[in-house]
């Protein structure tokens, strides 16, 4: 049995580099980013008119000049017009190029407006007033997105402004997530009172959605025979193997000898963690890796968020960021494992609280309904005291 940091240790030095693929801007957001996004011209590309008004010439309204000829209109899209004399205005719309001849635009806030003529109002006004300037943004080849960036919904917006309809990002590892046990049913039958329903595959599945990754969905009974052909097409067929169930030592946890005498090497096989000690990690002769992690729904929630999640950041090279919280109340713990508490999280006037939810086991699959976050505590102390800052490991 080893311990957190060194199983994590194993895991992310199994890191994978799964190639670069196109993604539509649209089914972008939430993958990683494989390349710089650069900017294809200047942004804004020209003197972007901020508010309505007149665009003048502020030469005029340092000569004294208050009130001017409205020469034309101007609205965003049109070609930009020429001031064609300094005791001319052109009224102008937001988003418009700001005419030639003009350096400032006074919003119709400070203006009175009599036939064709405008008044300003405003006693001062200064050169390039209310103009989003040529380039201000970044000029032509600036970095505007660095690669390694998880792509948000508002980076859809610079992505589509530079015409990225198709969007470099990292290749995701195509996986497969599979139950195991004789005892679950499908989610659509009704159970007899000594079966249950297969609440796990379709937690993995879900979490793997989470993370951009559609998998295929198998389930496995408790035979060995049944088990070995499953798993020997699955793992031709996949990068990643995920499994729920068998990996304990129980009579029919299969799982574990299957594996083998398919040429798996084992990495390592039980963690001094709770939940999940019995979580069995390795690589196949093709290179597919395996997760197996217990069948306990909590354990499988758990050794999905600390150990695959962490993997699967460091292949896609991104760094997931770090969410400090202060313990909202004092946890004794007593084995000497490590402990990944489930928590929620309660913002208090800026403070963030780490607030454990309470549960019964890891079979408890009500409080997964709350979990927000997982904060793991170190096997050395049995106490650890409200107040303390922890690490959170987002969910």
């Amino acid at each position: 049995m080893i311990a957190v940091a060194e199983a994590l240790e194993f895991i992310l030095k199994q890191q994978r580099d799964y190639g670069i693929e196109e993604a539509d801007l649209l089914q972008s957001t939430g993958r990683i980013l494989a390349t710089d996004i650069k900017a294809d011209r200047d942004y804004p590309a020209f003197d972007r008119v901020m508010m309505d008004g007149i665009a003048i010439n502020t030469r005029a309204f340092e000569s004294n000049i208050n009130e001017f000829v409205i020469q034309s209109i101007q609205a965003a899209g049109d070609e930009p017009a020429v001031l064609n004399g300094i005791q001319n205005c052109i009224e102008i719309m937001t988003g418009a190029v700001l005419p030639a001849n003009c350096d400032a635009v006074v919003p119709y806030e400070e203006l009175t407006i009599a036939g064709n003529t405008a008044i300003i109002k405003a006693t001062s006004i200064k050169q390039f007033q209310n103009v989003h300037k040529k380039g201000s943004d970044g000029v032509q080849d600036t970095v505007l997105l660095n690669a390694n960036t998880k792509m948000t919904a508002a980076h859809a917006g610079i992505l589509a402004s530079v015409g990225a309809g198709r969007v470099p990002v990292k290749r995701l590892p195509s996986t497969v997530v599979c139950s195991t046990g004789n005892e679950l049913v499908e989610i659509d039958e009704q159970p007899l009172p000594h079966q249950l329903r297969m609440s796990n595959l379709y937690m993995l599945a879900a979490l793997l959605k989470k993370d951009n990754i559609t998998a295929s969905l198998h389930h496995i009974p408790d035979d060995e025979a049944a088990m070995t052909s499953t798993l020997t097409a699955l793992i031709a067929q996949h990068e990643v193997v995920i499994l729920s169930g068998a990996v304990s030592k129980g009579k029919f946890d299969y799982l574990p000898g299957v594996l083998k005498s398919l040429g798996m090497r084992t990495i390592f096989h039980r963690i001094a963690q709770r939940p999940g000690k019995p979580m069995l990690f390795g690589e196949c002769p093709n290179g597919t890796l395996i997760f197996g992690f217990p069948g306990n729904p909590m354990s499988t929630f758990v050794c999905y968020q600390v150990y695959f999640k962490a993997w699967l950041y460091q292949s896609q090279q991104y760094n997931a960021p770090l969410t400090i919280a202060r313990l909202g109340k004092t946890v004794t713990f007593t084995p000497n494992l490590s402990y990944h508490l489930p928590v929620f999280l309660l913002n208090e006037g800026g403070l963030v609280k780490a607030i454990p939810v309470p549960g019964n086991n890891s079979g408890d699959i009500p409080s997964l309904a709350v979990v927000e976050g997982l904060v793991t505590l170190p096997p050395e102390k049995s106490i650890f005291e409200e107040g303390i800052t922890v690490n959170v490991t987002l969910c």
